[in-house]
């Protein structure tokens, strides 16, 4: 099994590259423009596509996590497990490092919308990013509460599926450039990756 810490590594080399390719113009940032007008002109209804990309405001994937939080420091504290607080707090941080992380790169960056879209700081997606984490974080409380391995394989299998949903949502309604998802999914695991990271080290009553 492959451990968090030598998954670190390659996810920040592929985002700063991902980065890289978003600042300046080059193929990639082209090819990426001409997949987006290809996704805008796929079949899905464009209320469809407003319904998945919503997915990701804050209104909607924070209080989905708030809720996780809740049930699971509950139950961890009920079956009094040593440092219960740990995997909640880690899970929390991680949504909170989002908007930490992400507006200070789309500043950075300011790339430029598709048409139609004003203005810059395009890249990476918010909402990409805040359904990753919320998501994924909620995913990685309840997976140690569930004994059955098929239905936390579903479970993973379900956020991946709602995550890439979220993504073509926002790239099909054209609020965003694939590429500007993609930089967020790198963002987003490296996020998560963290918290496993942080759980492993100071949860379970370790020393």
């Amino acid at each position: 099994m492959v451990r968090p810490v030598w998954v670190l590594g390659p996810l920040v080399l592929l985002f700063t590259f991902l980065t890289w390719q978003a600042a300046v113009e080059n193929p990639l940032r082209r090819a990426d423009e001409r997949l987006a007008g290809t996704i805008r002109g796929s079949r899905l209804p464009a209320g469809a596509a407003d319904f998945l990309a919503d997915l990701g405001n804050l209104t909607v994937a924070v209080p989905i996590l708030l809720a996780v939080v809740a049930h699971v420091s509950c139950r961890a504290r009920r079956a009094d497990l040593p440092r219960w607080w740990v995997p909640p707090l880690a899970a929390l941080s991680a949504m909170v490092a989002v908007p930490l992380l992400v507006v200070p790169l789309k500043e950075a960056i300011g790339r430029t919308g598709p048409p139609g879209m004003a203005g810059d700081g395009y890249y990476p997606s918010g909402h990409t990013a805040t359904a990753a984490v919320a998501y994924g974080a909620a995913v990685l409380l309840l997976l140690p509460w569930l004994r059955s391995r098929y239905r936390r394989r579903e479970l993973a299998i379900g956020c991946l599926m709602l995550v890439a949903a979220v993504s073509f949502g926002l790239v099909r309604r054209g609020y965003h450039w694939p590429l500007d998802v993609a930089g967020s999914w790198c963002l987003s695991l490296v996020l998560l990756q963290l918290m496993v990271l942080a759980v492993a080290r100071y949860g379970r009553g370790s020393a």
